[in-house]
């Protein structure tokens, strides 16, 4: 990066010197203004207690249910058992003292514990023992009142988002081509479709196992859609070169809603990625330039239209020259409000993850503004390293990184999961603010997915993918989040 584009972005300081610009990082009231608990003074959470059952460690006063284990719990209609690799999820309120989640399971063909094929519900059906999705009851304690297959013959069902009329869109993060053969497990087979599109599920067991072709075809993680219905926002986990974070727009007149996703033509619309541009009116090539001496300060957004959003030649994210658009190691986990949407990397550290003069990062979240169409950096991690070998260090249990599902609460904060090195944790984080642990994995290092709050702010559930829980946690939330 030229140096005067580094004096553009740290004010002449050195790298990592400054300060938030204030009030510029959005408050809890913005970040969801239809809360009804006010958006004043927190007290952070305290210390962990370990759990005797040595599976997650909780803050006193809270506790946990599983809802589902992979294999063990049944599913319903003698579909078999749950199945593996639980990632994103959404909840909603089923009504009658019952909740409803439509959950993810991030599986390659030939999984052990794969989907099921139902009948109805498949879109591939040469992805055997792939991914898709669950539905889940609970009642409001969490305790699991059934489950069912709501889509099958999908591949690598990473996360999502909820739209307004409570369905689900679940995303593939791959890009496999029908024709393309897999092997897992001693098993073998061809895909029959091309995978790496996003789907929409819902809760009443009516799949409709189409692709939202007009989303594009790339590694998707998340999504959120707009405020107005017109827009809705995804992110990309990929490398070579790093992913896109991308803003799908509505043809003119045209609003979302239910049944209408799956039936828009492959071109309806204009799918563009993010360029941040900078204050000489060039393109930041990589969120890792920037550092938390840019905490708070908005950059202006451009949307630059994607050449051929179903990837048939060459992937999306390689149709961009440099200087074109703005790349990130990892863009995951999305979450919108009614001022803006959050977005997540996860870091940037390794070979090959950013250009050579940029910075590495342990995590950071954005907030892209609608109305100013402008994104900051409201939540940073340094990168941690040995000073022998330059790895990644193993962090002990109050270090954090890795970022990767976001929510956003029903008080206007944020609820992050790591998936990150050694502990693994679920952290309440407040925008431009401080970060604190509320949950430890005891058992392994595995990550937490999807975590998801209902409505009431009664329970979070959040996903342990291995060995696959499905965890209920409940306590006095609005004490530690308000």
């Amino acid at each position: 990066m030229p140096s005067t584009r580094r004096a553009l972005l740290t004010g002449g300081a050195a790298a990592g010197v400054g300060l938030a610009v204030a009030g510029a990082v959005p408050s809890l009231a913005q970040a969801n203004p239809k809360s009804t608990k006010p958006a004043g003074a927190h007290k952070p959470f305290p210390p962990l207690v370990d759990d005797p059952k040595g599976i997650l460690a909780l803050p006193p006063g809270f506790s946990y249910h599983i809802v589902t284990t992979t294999g063990v719990t049944k599913l319903d209609r003698g579909q078999g058992s749950t199945p593996s690799s639980h990632d994103g999820m959404a909840v909603f309120d089923a009504g009658h003292g019952r909740y409803t989640i439509i959950q993810n399971h991030e599986i390659k063909a030939g999984g052990a514990h794969g989907v099921p094929h139902v009948k109805g519900t498949v879109y591939d059906p040469g992805a055997l023992d792939a991914g898709g999705c669950t539905v889940i009851t609970t009642d409001r304690s969490g305790r699991n009142l059934g489950e069912f297959v709501g889509i099958s013959g999908t591949v690598s069902n990473c996360a999502g988002g909820p739209t307004p009329w409570e369905t689900w869109l679940t995303c593939e993060e791959t890009e496999y081509k029908a024709g393309e053969s897999w092997s897992e497990g001693g098993r073998s087979g061809t895909y029959q479709k091309d995978h790496g599109y996003v789907f929409e599920v819902t809760s009443d067991g009516k799949a409709d196992p189409r692709p939202i072709k007009c989303f594009g075809r790339y590694a998707h993680e998340a999504l959120a859609i707009g405020k107005d219905r017109t827009s809705v926002y995804l992110s990309e986990d990929a490398s070579g070169p790093n992913g896109l974070f991308y803003r799908w727009t509505a043809p003119r007149g045209v609003k979302v809603g239910p049944g209408m996703l799956s039936h828009l033509a492959p071109d309806a619309g204009t799918l563009a990625a993010m360029a941040i541009v900078l204050d000489d009116g060039s393109v930041l090539p990589d969120v890792a330039y920037l550092t938390s001496a840019q905490m708070g300060r908005p950059f202006a957004v451009r949307w630059v239209p994607v050449p051929e959003r179903d990837a048939q030649t060459k992937p999306v994210r390689q149709q961009f020259a440099d200087g074109q658009v703005t790349r990130g190691k990892k863009f995951e986990g999305v979450w919108g409000t009614d001022e803006g949407v959050y977005v997540v990397n996860s870091y940037a550290f390794s070979d090959g993850d950013l250009p050579a003069d940029a910075v590495p990062h342990d995590g950071m979240v954005w907030f892209y503004n609608y109305r100013e169409q402008t994104i900051q950096l409201v939540t940073y991690f340094p990168h941690q390293a040995t000073a022998e070998s330059g790895e990644v260090a193993r962090y002990n249990d109050m270090t954090f990184d890795g970022p990767d599902n976001v929510t956003v609460t029903p008080w206007g904060s944020l609820v992050l999961a790591e998936d990150g090195k050694g502990a693994s944790h679920v952290l309440s984080s407040f925008p431009g603010g401080p970060t604190y642990a509320i949950a430890r994995n005891q058992l392994n290092d595995s990550e937490f997915c999807g975590p998801t709050f209902t409505e009431d702010g009664k329970v979070l559930f959040v996903n342990m993918q291995d060995p696959g829980y499905t965890l209920a946690i409940t306590g006095p939330w609005d004490s530690y989040l308000r």
